[in-house]
């Protein structure tokens, strides 16, 4: 809708009366060019939950193997950069699974794992960069042996625990770290190989040589 200002008076009341309609025009128009923008954002999650959804790990999440695992493996629907893969026990000990960025995208990450000691289960950390570079994290747990539970049955107990302890299960509990105690043990001693003394009264004084 076209509004033709030149027919319209600059003191009088004409020219409020056109503003009044410009700005009645404009705002829809306004608003409607945000709407795109809305759109985007939801198709923006879709796209993250359809990721999340179709991924796959092996151990898969929650599962109890026989035995311990020989490698890590994450398959996405499409391909991602994996920026982030660790893995700990239940009591935070970090294993070294040499995990190394690598910029170039893929759809599927396989890692072998070193000999893994006994435990609860353990945790599988990663993130990736997936729409519009988005860091996106997840993980999942595992554990193995004849006599293993699956990591919800411990998780769950270790909620009840920070349940009756703080009154709030949110609170995660970390393990301090492992120290050792040595008794009665002395400190060790180190000795030099020679010792310098350096007192002049007992060196007698010397000239410098001159090459006469």
């Amino acid at each position: 809708m076209a509004i033709n200002f030149a027919k319209l008076s600059v003191t009088g009341k004409t020219f409020l009366s056109g503003l009044l309609c410009a700005l009645v025009v404009s705002a829809p128009l306004q608003l409607a060019k945000a709407q795109p923008r809305a759109a985007a954002n939801v198709s923006y999650t879709q796209a993250t939950e359809q990721l999340l959804s179709q991924m796959l790990t092996a151990p898969g999440n929650d599962e109890v193997l026989g035995s311990a695992p020989a490698e890590l493996s994450i398959q996405f629907p499409r391909a991602v950069r994996l920026v982030k893969l660790t893995l700990r026990n239940e009591s935070r000990d970090w294993v070294d699974i040499r995990f190394r960025y690598n910029p170039r995208p893929g759809q599927r990450y396989i890692l072998p794992l070193p000999q893994l000691d006994s435990a609860q289960y353990y945790t599988a950390d990663w993130a990736i960069l997936g729409v519009n570079d988005q860091l996106i994290r997840g993980s999942f747990s595992f554990a193995f042996g004849p006599e293993a539970r699956a990591p919800s049955f411990h998780k769950a107990a270790e909620e009840l625990v920070m349940r009756q302890r703080y009154g709030d299960p949110s609170i995660q509990y970390v393990a301090p770290p492992r120290t050792q105690i040595i008794i009665d043990q002395e400190p060790r001693r180190f000795d030099p190989p020679f010792t310098i003394n350096l007192d002049p009264q007992e060196f007698p004084a010397s000239n410098p040589d001159n090459g006469n």
